[in-house]
């Protein structure tokens, strides 16, 4: 990878951990997301950025991150700040990113520039679930409650309204100053 922000190598040592691929067994989750997302042909599913510019500052991968957003999709983190801070402290998020942390506002601008292929990559992802066996079928119990909602009297429109003046002529009706209405001065009485 020419051109990105590279990662540090997991097999590199350090004081503590020896080395991150350590920390992360074999038969973890977060290792399906890496060797899912290395396979995509992100160019193909419309990733924008998956061809580095020549000139300018380096950016993050896409493929780096499709992990973090598909690492936040299954973990239910929805928020790019959560995602943001989870890439600084979660062992599983610095191994998948290579100890990258890239600031919530890039992890959002991703996913804004890159709907239609996040969606098709996702859809890939949880297609490939279901075949190896990784989801389980749960059941869903759906209530058929009906409630009505509580709006204020001074909010319902009746038949009777929505037959009446036009919408503008109701409008100005309601800018129009109330002239406020005057109160008789109660009788002083002695005891």
């Amino acid at each position: 990878m020419k051109r990105f922000i590279e990662g540090e190598c997991r097999a590199q040592s350090t004081l503590l951990p020896e080395r991150l691929d350590d920390w992360i067994a074999e038969d973890n989750p977060v290792r399906a997301v890496d060797a899912f997302v290395d396979e995509l042909d992100l160019a193909n599913l419309g990733f924008e950025g998956a061809e580095p510019a020549a000139t300018g500052r380096p950016a993050y991968h896409p493929g780096t991150l499709l992990k973090i957003y598909v690492y936040g999709y299954l973990n239910r983190l929805p928020s790019s700040r959560r995602l943001e801070r989870e890439t600084q402290r979660n062992l599983e998020l610095i191994w998948l990113t290579g100890r990258l942390a890239p600031d919530f506002k890039t992890i959002a601008d991703f996913r804004r520039d890159n709907g239609p292929g996040i969606r098709q990559a996702c859809r890939q992802f949880v297609q490939l679930c279901r075949e190896i066996g990784l989801f389980e079928q749960a059941l869903v119990a759906i209530d058929g409650s009906k409630f009505q909602g509580g709006e204020q009297p001074r909010q319902e429109l009746h038949a009777a309204q929505a037959q009446g003046p036009p919408a503008t002529a109701r409008s100005e009706h309601r800018t129009l100053p109330r002239r406020p209405r005057s109160r008789r001065p109660r009788p002083v009485t002695c005891a």
